[in-house]
C-alpha cells in the first residue's frame, strides 16, 4: 500500500499546473520571440531539389516504378507460397472461362459499335459471312477485324493517357475516393456482378443493356423469362454455392488448425468438369457449357493511330473509370490488411499495361470485381498469385482449354457468386456508420443507389459528386456557438453545452469552425448576429435617427444641449417624444459646422421615441482557431464587421488564429491605422484579460463622452448652459434628461 501510495504521488502533482506569462497580444509576442519570416526556396533551389539524384533516390524512383523491388525481398516462402499457389490456380481458371470486366467491356463495346457498325459492312450476293438483325447481308470476317482493330488502337490510346496521368501526378484524385464512398460503389459492382452471374446460372439469355437502369432492365427480363431456366444448370450452380460457401466457412473458421486452406474453387471446377463430360449434360439436358476456348495468341499489330482523334473523347473517360473501378477495390482491400496505394503508380501500372495488350488486340485492363473476391477468398498473399493466374490463362489458351471444354457455365458462376459475400457483407456498414457519421452514411447509400441505377461509370461520378457536395454544405454552414469561460481556469468550452461556463461580463466569444471564404461570409455574420443577439448595423442606424431628430428639436429650441447632456426648456412642453413613425429627413448636409460632446447613455432612456436596441457588450472576440484559410472577400467583410460594432463603441478582437492567417491578411491590405495588429491575440484568454484589463483602468479614469456631430443649417456655435435649478426643483422631464449622464 505504501509502495502505491509513494507512486500516486507524482501523479497527483502532474494533475495540476500553473504558467506565469505576459498577455500575449499578436506584436508583443513577434518583437519578444523574435519570429523568422518563411524563406520560400527559389527557384535554382527548386529544379537542385528536383534534379539531385542519390543512389537512395534512384532506388526510391525505380521502386516506385516496379514495386516488385519493395515486396519480392520480403516474400514470406514459408507461409505464403502455398496459399498463393492454391489463390492463383483458382484465379486463373475463373479469368480462363470468364469475360472481361462488364463495365470497361461495355464502354469499350459502345465505342466500337459507334465506329464498326454492321452498316459499313454490307454486300450482295454469295460473299456474305452472316446477317444482322434486319436480315441484311454482311462480311463478317471484315467487320469482326475492324472491331479488333478498334479496340485495341483504343486499349494503346487509353494506355498512353493513363501513363500521362501518372507522369503528371493525377494520381490524387485517389483521395477523393473516401471509405464510405467506395464501399458504396464496390457493394453496387457487386450487385452488377451477382445479376450478370444469375442469368447464368439460369442458363437464361437476355440482351446485353447499357447505361441507366442496365442492372434493373437485366434482373427484370431475367425473371420475366425465369420459366426458361435450365434445371441441370440451376442445380449445380445452388450446389456449387452451397459447397463453396461451406467450405470457405470451414477455412474461416480452423485456418489456425488448417496448415493449407481446402482449395475448393479448383476442387469444384475439376470435378463439375469431369461430371459434365461423363454424363454429356450438354445434350442430354441441354445444359450450358464454355464449348471453345480460342487457342494461340493473334499476331502483335500496330495501332491504327488516325482513329485517335475519333476516339480520344471516349479513351478519357475510360482511362478514368477504368482507374477509378481498380482504385476503389484496391482500397477496400487496402483498408482490411493495412497497406497504402499509390495512385499515380496505379495509373502508370495500368498504362502500360494497357500499351503493351494494346499491340495483341486486348481490351481494356481494369480490376475485375469477381477475380479479386477469388483471389482474396481464396487466401492469395502477394502478387506471386497473380503471376500464376495469368500462367494459368497462358497455359489453358495454348494448350489445356480443350480440357476444360465441357464445363458448365453456371458452375463458373455459381463460384463467383459464392466468393462475392465479403463485398455484400460492407452492407452492415451502414448501421455503424449512421451511428458514428449520418453524412458518411448518406454517401455510402447514395452511391450504391446511383450505381446500381445509373450504371457503375456514372454512379462513381455521382457519388464522387455528392461527397465533395456534402464537404461543401459542412464548410458552407459550419458549427459555430458562443463560448465562455471555466471558472479558475484558462479553458473555454460553448455556453450551451455546460452548466458552470460564465460568459465574461460585457464580452461575447464567437468560435467560427471552418475556413472563411465567399461562400459562408455570410454564414459568419449570421452566427455574429445571434452570438450579440443584435445587427450592428441597425443599432447605427437607429441611433443615427435619434441623432437627427435630436438635433431638429434643439434647433427648434425644444431642448438644450448641455454639458451634463439634454435636457427640454423649463415650462414648454417636451415633444421629444415623438412616434417611431414619424417620416425621417433623408436631407444630411455633407459637412458638419460643430462637434458637441455630449454624455449619451445609449441603454437608457432617450427624449426621442425611437426603438433602440441594447448594446450589452462593449467587446466581441473572435476564436478563430479552427480556420484554415481566408479570402480576398472575407478579409473585406471581416475589416467591414469591425468598423460597424467600432461605431457602436464595441471593439473587436481576434483569438488563437493560426500564422498563416496573419500573412494572408497583410497581403489583402487589412491592416491600417484603425485596424492594428494589437487586436490579435494568442489564446481567448490573452485576449480576455487584456479587455479586463483596460475597462479596469478606463473605470479609474474620468468618462469617455461619446461625439456626436449636430448638424446645423447656421454657423453659430451651440450654446453650452449650465442647469442653474436646485435637484429638487426639476421636474420629473428635466430630471429624466439629466439621467441620461452616463
Amino acid at each position: 500500500m505504501a509502495a502505491g501510495g509513494r507512486a500516486s504521488e507524482p501523479l497527483a502533482e502532474l494533475s495540476h499546473y500553473v504558467v506565469a506569462r505576459p498577455i500575449y497580444s499578436e506584436p508583443g509576442f513577434q518583437e519578444e520571440n523574435e519570429r523568422r519570416p518563411p524563406l520560400p526556396p527559389t527557384l535554382r533551389e527548386r529544379a537542385q531539389a528536383a534534379c539531385r539524384c542519390s543512389r537512395k533516390r534512384a532506388f526510391q524512383i525505380a521502386k516506385s516504378f516496379l514495386p516488385i523491388l519493395e515486396w519480392l525481398p520480403n516474400y514470406r516462402v514459408k507461409e505464403w507460397l502455398i496459399s498463393d499457389i492454391i489463390s492463383g490456380l483458382s484465379t486463373g481458371l475463373v479469368a480462363t472461362l470468364q469475360g472481361p470486366f462488364p463495365v470497361v467491356s461495355l464502354m469499350v463495346g459502345s465505342v466500337v459499335l459507334s465506329m464498326a457498325p454492321d452498316e459499313n459492312f454490307l454486300i450482295e450476293g454469295s460473299n456474305a459471312t452472316g446477317t444482322n438483325v434486319t436480315g441484311a447481308l454482311i462480311d463478317t470476317e471484315s467487320r469482326d477485324a475492324q472491331r479488333v482493330l478498334i479496340a485495341s488502337t483504343l486499349t494503346f490510346l487509353v494506355g498512353i493517357l493513363q501513363v500521362i496521368f501518372g507522369v503528371l501526378q493525377i494520381g490524387f484524385i485517389v483521395r477523393y475516393l473516401a471509405d464510405p464512398l467506395v464501399g458504396g460503389f464496390t457493394t453496387a459492382a457487386a450487385f452488377q456482378v451477382l445479376v450478370s452471374q444469375l442469368k447464368i446460372v439460369l442458363n437464361v439469355s437476355t440482351k446485353n443493356y447499357n447505361g441507366v437502369l442496365s442492372i434493373i432492365y437485366t434482373l427484370v427480363e431475367t425473371f420475366e423469362k425465369i420459366g426458361t431456366t435450365n434445371i441441370a444448370d440451376l442445380t449445380a450452380g445452388l450446389l456449387t454455392i452451397f459447397v463453396c460457401m461451406v467450405v470457405k466457412e470451414i477455412n474461416d473458421r480452423f485456418k489456425h488448425k488448417i496448415p493449407i486452406p481446402i482449395p475448393i474453387e479448383v476442387i469444384v471446377t475439376i470435378v463439375a468438369t469431369g461430371i459434365s463430360y461423363a454424363a454429356d449434360l450438354e445434350k442430354k439436358y441441354n445444359a450450358g457449357i464454355v464449348k471453345s476456348i480460342p487457342r494461340g495468341f493473334l499476331p502483335p499489330e500496330p495501332p491504327n493511330v488516325s482513329l485517335f482523334s475519333q476516339m480520344i473523347a471516349a479513351s478519357f473517360s475510360i482511362a478514368i473509370v477504368a482507374y477509378a473501378i481498380a482504385v476503389s477495390v484496391g482500397k477496400v482491400y487496402a483498408t482490411k490488411y493495412d497497406y497504402a496505394i499509390d495512385g499515380n503508380q496505379e495509373f502508370i501500372a495500368f498504362g502500360f499495361s494497357n500499351i503493351f495488350s494494346g499491340a495483341f488486340s486486348c481490351f481494356v485492363a481494369t480490376t475485375a470485381l469477381s477475380r479479386t473476391a477469388v483471389q482474396e477468398s481464396t487466401g492469395g498473399k502477394t502478387q506471386v498469385a497473380g503471376i500464376i493466374s495469368a500462367g494459368i490463362v497462358l497455359i489453358s489458351i495454348v494448350a489445356l482449354g480443350k480440357l476444360l471444354e465441357p464445363l458448365q457455365k453456371s458452375v463458373l458462376a455459381a463460384v463467383v457468386i459464392a466468393n462475392l459475400k465479403g463485398m455484400f457483407m460492407q452492407v452492415f456498414d451502414v448501421p455503424r456508420l449512421w451511428r458514428q457519421n449520418k453524412v458518411d452514411a448518406m454517401i455510402w447509400v447514395f452511391t450504391c443507389i446511383a450505381s446500381i441505377i445509373l450504371g457503375l461509370d456514372l454512379g462513381l461520378l455521382a457519388g464522387l459528386l455528392f461527397g465533395l457536395l456534402t464537404v461543401v454544405l459542412r464548410v458552407q454552414f459550419p458549427s459555430w456557438g458562443g463560448f465562455g469561460n471555466i471558472p479558475g481556469t484558462d479553458i473555454y468550452k460553448k455556453v450551451k453545452d455546460y452548466k458552470n461556463v460564465i460568459e465574461p461580463e460585457g464580452v461575447k466569444i464567437l468560435k467560427f469552425s471552418s475556413p472563411i471564404f465567399y461562400a459562408n461570409i455570410d454564414g459568419l455574420k449570421s452566427s455574429l448576429k445571434s452570438t450579440v443577439g443584435f445587427d450592428a448595423v441597425k443599432v447605427y442606424n437607429k441611433r443615427l435617427k435619434a441623432l437627427r431628430k435630436i438635433q431638429k428639436l434643439i434647433k427648434k429650441g425644444k431642448l438644450k444641449a448641455t454639458k451634463n447632456g439634454i435636457i427640454s426648456e423649463p415650462g414648454i412642453n417636451n415633444e421629444a417624444f415623438e412616434t417611431d413613425e414619424e417620416p425621417e429627413d433623408n436631407q444630411d448636409p455633407q459637412v458638419p459646422t460643430k462637434e458637441v460632446e455630449i454624455q449619451v447613455d445609449w441603454n437608457s432612456e432617450l427624449p426621442v421615441k425611437v426603438n433602440i436596441p441594447k448594446v450589452p457588450i462593449h467587446s466581441l472576440i473572435l476564436d478563430f482557431g479552427a480556420v484554415t484559410f481566408l479570402d480576398i472577400v472575407a478579409v473585406r467583410s471581416i475589416k467591414t464587421i469591425i468598423k460597424e460594432f467600432e461605431r457602436i463603441d464595441v471593439r473587436v478582437y481576434f483569438a488563437s488564429y493560426q500564422d498563416n492567417l496573419i500573412s494572408q491578411l497583410e497581403r489583402g491590405a487589412f491592416f491600417d491605422d484603425t485596424v492594428r495588429k494589437d487586436i490579435f491575440f494568442l489564446t481567448v484568454h490573452d485576449a480576455v484579460l487584456y479587455i479586463r484589463n483596460q475597462m479596469t483602468y478606463s473605470d479609474n479614469q474620468d468618462p469617455i463622452f461619446e461625439k456626436i456631430s449636430l448638424m446645423q443649417e447656421s454657423k453659430e456655435p451651440i450654446e453650452f448652459t449650465e442647469a442653474s435649478q436646485p435637484d429638487d426643483e426639476l421636474d420629473v422631464q428635466e430630471e429624466a434628461m439629466r439621467r441620461l449622464a452616463s
